[in-house]
């Protein structure tokens, strides 16, 4: 680790008095640490990822991936699908409609996969964890009946033609899930497995691009 944390230092073209100054570290104790007198501590770490945003907290504690966090952009080539559509208005309902393309695509490693598909999202029953405004990462879960991980968060299709974005977990009986929101001020409210048509899981969100 000590490597890569210097690797950041010399990207950022500080010393290491100014790197221990930014980071909010003691200079002789980070010069410590740099050289191995004593371990890198957990707060040392926390301070270099949240000063350095942009580091990856894979690469810098375990050498994996590139130093540097994947960074989405917009393309028309690589990428996913992204639908200007609010998943609460109707966007299954584009689905089903073979004239209507996608706005573009959503370049992002992490969701760069088969049956991905990007929308929007409004509503606040999910903030902070999903913000009204944010567009969400998902993929339908075709065979959701048989089984589906509990305690995740899915967007669910109901067969009235309600739709929601809660964590699902096990509900009174095996017939029901109990669809629970983030924001406390909103209720959590069970579902019959019956009422439901479609579900998505939530590979993930953020800001709109």
């Amino acid at each position: 680790m000590i490597n890569r944390i210097n690797q950041i230092r010399e990207a950022k073209k500080l010393s290491g008095r100014e790197f221990a100054a930014i980071i909010g570290s003691k200079p002789n104790t980070f010069n410590q640490q740099i050289n191995s007198k004593r371990s890198v501590s957990y707060e040392t770490v926390q301070n270099i990822l949240s000063t350095f945003e942009d580091i990856s907290s894979e690469w810098l504690l375990r050498g994996e991936g590139d130093m540097l966090k994947a960074i989405p952009h917009i393309s028309y080539v690589t990428g996913r699908p992204y639908y200007n559509v609010d998943f609460i208005g109707g966007f299954d309902l584009i689905l089903n409609d073979q004239t209507i393309n996608p706005d573009y695509n959503i370049d992002f490693a992490p969701y760069n996969k088969d049956g991905v598909m990007w929308c929007n999202i409004t509503g606040h029953s999910m903030e902070p964890e999903i913000n009204s405004g944010d567009i969400l990462a998902i993929k339908e879960v075709p065979e959701w009946d048989q089984f589906i991980v509990l305690d995740d968060v899915y967007a669910i299709v109901t067969k009235n033609e309600l739709r929601t974005v809660k964590r699902v977990k096990k509900g009174s009986n095996d017939d029901k899930y109990l669809l629970v929101p983030t924001n406390p001020d909103y209720s959590a409210q069970e579902i019959g497995k019956e009422m439901i048509y479609k579900v998505f899981s939530v590979l993930g969100c953020m800001k709109r691009l």
